[in-house]
């Protein structure tokens, strides 16, 4: 039997344990958390719905339509009109001919790949895929084959070297939730076809954020040409609510109806969420300029660190990874600034490789020019603060 106790003092010593915090007010830039007030840089509320006066009206019209529960899972009776309804919105929102809701998005991905593949089958995925993939792979009994960062040619090098046999699929994040930036989703699809391998795209931070109307990465990227690929996007970020969906044909929705173990085997969302869910959809799909002052504000803020000398990395999403190189450093640093009013979280490994940890920080359209250039300020005196080189 392990000793947890001295397991976690190890993580404390190599600067590796996590604390939870507890906020004290609704969702938002300005927040108070264990009785401190600060601007938080670290949420993936990013269109700032999360509060929105007309989500909370749907929020509670819904409660005194439908209850708090669902009471079941989907498959017994759990399945609500407004989860019907909602699933209709988003199938006609990202242009596919069903979706399908799931409690999360890690439900959704280990369902997805639980579902397609299984042992004798290859999961192709990339190095720096969010979790969930990687585990879906891992509980499909698949086997898992890793290629590089966002390339291609070393996706086709392993496909094409693997072999005969089995079911294949690709998956990957659209917006690469650690580093900001974003895969090439057209070559990934011409890649699938070739190979005859499903491609299973993981919207969560493009979802809302990018492509005309909010649609996604999924969508601006592949439009109708990807109508064999499967869309995976959350709700609990840009949309402000919570929960996840999987667009797709109706075979690949009927086919996860009947094998996925994430929806067969869970209680149902609350149905009061999904109608919320309803009106922010709304909301998202008329958001444009919600989407360009976003954009403005992360444009403000890499212009400001490039003047600084910040090591930021390449990413024009609202994900801006700064990297600091040791856990030791990025703790340091995101304290400094939380005593300074700024909330941005500290990534360690395992969630980065070795020598990246970073400060993760996140714009939101509710953030002003004010915030953008107060965190540029507080980042130029706790960086140089330090004796350790950013990036090392």
């Amino acid at each position: 039997m392990r000793n947890l106790s001295a397991a976690l003092q190890q993580r404390r010593a190599q600067h590796l344990y996590r604390r939870r915090q507890t906020v004290e007010t609704p969702q938002g830039v300005q927040l108070r958390i264990d009785g401190q007030d600060c601007v938080s840089f670290c949420s993936n509320d990013y269109l700032g719905l999360a509060s929105h006066p007309e989500v909370l009206r749907a929020f509670h019209e819904g409660l005194e339509r439908f209850g708090t529960g669902s009471g079941a899972a989907h498959l017994i009776t759990g399945h609500s009109y407004a989860h019907e309804a909602l699933e209709e919105d988003l199938a006609a929102f990202t242009g596919r001919p069903r979706a399908l809701l799931f409690s999360t998005g890690y439900q959704a991905n280990l369902g997805v790949l639980a579902a397609l593949a299984g042992p004798g089958d290859r999961v192709f995925q990339d190095r720096l895929n969010h979790a969930s993939l990687l585990d879906g792979a891992r509980l499909a009994g698949a086997r898992l084959v890793r290629y590089r960062h966002r390339d291609a040619a070393a996706l086709q090098a392993k496909l094409a070297s693997a072999g005969s046999g089995g079911d294949r699929v690709i998956a990957t994040d659209a917006v690469f939730s650690m580093d900001g930036d974003c895969a090439d989703l057209a070559a990934l699809h011409r890649l699938a076809r070739r190979h005859e391998a499903w491609l299973l795209v993981d919207d969560a931070h493009g979802f809302g954020v990018l492509g005309e109307g909010g649609r996604g990465a999924f969508v601006a990227q592949l439009g109708d040409a990807g109508d064999d690929a499967i869309l995976m996007a959350t709700l609990g970020k840009a949309c402000g609510t919570f929960g996840a969906f999987v667009a797709g044909g109706e075979a690949l929705v009927e086919t996860l109806i009947q094998k996925a173990r994430t929806y067969i085997y869970t209680t149902a969302p609350p149905p009061a969420l999904a109608w919320a869910t309803r009106s922010a959809l709304r909301l998202l799909a008329a958001a444009d300029e919600h989407r360009a002052v976003l954009a403005e504000r992360v444009e403000r803020f890499r212009a400001g660190a490039a003047q600084l000398g910040l090591p930021l990395m390449e990413s024009s999403t609202p994900i801006q990874p700064l990297v600091t190189g040791s856990a030791a450093r990025a703790l340091a640093c995101s304290q400094a600034l939380r005593e300074r009013g700024l909330l941005v979280t500290a990534i360690r490994p395992p969630t980065v490789p070795e020598g990246s940890a970073r400060l993760r920080i996140t714009f939101s359209a509710q953030h002003d020019a004010d915030h953008v250039d107060r965190l540029l300020d507080a980042l130029r005196d706790v960086l140089g603060e330090s004796d350790e080189p950013a990036g090392r």
